[in-house]
């Protein structure tokens, strides 16, 4: 009898945790579209920042582009790199040590904070390396700051694959390079593809590292790498700390979390399709 009402109780417990969750995930969603509806529109989207002081009126269409493609950038680079990384961990690392040297690297560089991220992008990049504020400083940046999300979701995905699938491979006379790049990688690809978009989601919603690195207050859409960017994250920033405008501030946190929101799902149901294909 009390085994049933403990199990009772933990079930209970399991499923208003995960009301709770839905109903705080999807209130910011709803409560930031209903306080921003009063300037959704067409041009708030695709228009530039106006007004006086600037970004009271018009849009915010090159925060956007800037964020998409700061969040790319960094995205791909750092998962090339990561899939390197995670590679060599799986496959080719043989050493415990060596191994374990390299994971608690990585979970060390997951903890460091983003404004200690943006710091060092501004010292390396900028101050050492004589960047301008740009978009690729941004990204270099965001790449440090999401190697590590990226590779230990890359690693627990390259695990998964079938074993036995790898070893009958190797015993068939088939070289591990080989072997890695046609079977092992093709079959994680979705796994692959889902840790990059998650990765590039928490790149675009960072705002230290593009604060000291990239952004500024007003710009266009960048045409090449040195271009400086707007970013949402920082624009958001500025009309909250400057106090310009509260209504313009909802408005970009709503289309903000829209994208993330966006990206996430169409991870999720790529996830979901890998697993049911499989």
């Amino acid at each position: 009898m009390k085994v049933k009402i403990k199990d009772l109780i933990l079930k209970l417990w399991i499923l208003l945790s995960g009301i709770l969750i839905s109903v705080i995930t999807f209130g910011i969603f709803i409560y930031l579209l209903y306080k921003g509806a009063k300037v959704m529109s067409f041009s708030f989207v695709f228009d530039t920042p106006k007004g006086i002081p600037l970004g009271t009126e018009g849009g915010i269409f090159p925060a956007i582009a800037g964020s998409l493609l700061s969040g790319l950038i960094s995205g791909i680079s750092a998962g090339f790199l990561s899939l390197c990384t995670s590679v060599y961990l799986v496959f080719y690392c043989e050493n415990q040590k060596i191994k374990s040297i390299i994971l608690i690297a990585l979970q060390c560089l997951a903890g460091i904070p983003s404004v200690v991220i943006g710091l060092f992008g501004y010292t390396v990049f900028i101050v050492n390396f004589g960047f301008e504020r740009s978009l690729i400083s941004a990204s270099l940046t965001l790449m440090v700051m999401i190697i590590p999300f990226i590779s230990i979701r890359m690693k627990k995905a390259l695990e998964e694959t079938s074993s036995e699938q790898f070893i009958s491979s190797l015993s068939l006379g088939v070289t591990k390079g080989y072997t890695i790049m046609h079977m092992v990688i093709p079959n994680s690809l979705k796994n692959i593809m889902t840790s990059v978009g998650l990765g590039t989601v928490f790149a675009m919603g960072a705002t230290a590292p593009v604060m000291f690195t990239g952004a500024v207050i007003i710009a266009g859409v960048p045409k090449k790498l040195s271009d400086p960017i707007m970013s949402l994250p920082y624009h958001l920033y500025v009309l909250v700390n400057e106090g310009l405008s509260a209504d313009m501030a909802y408005g970009t946190a709503f289309v903000l979390i829209s994208i993330v929101l966006a990206i996430n799902l169409i991870c999720h149901f790529a996830d979901y399709f890998n697993g049911g294909a499989k």
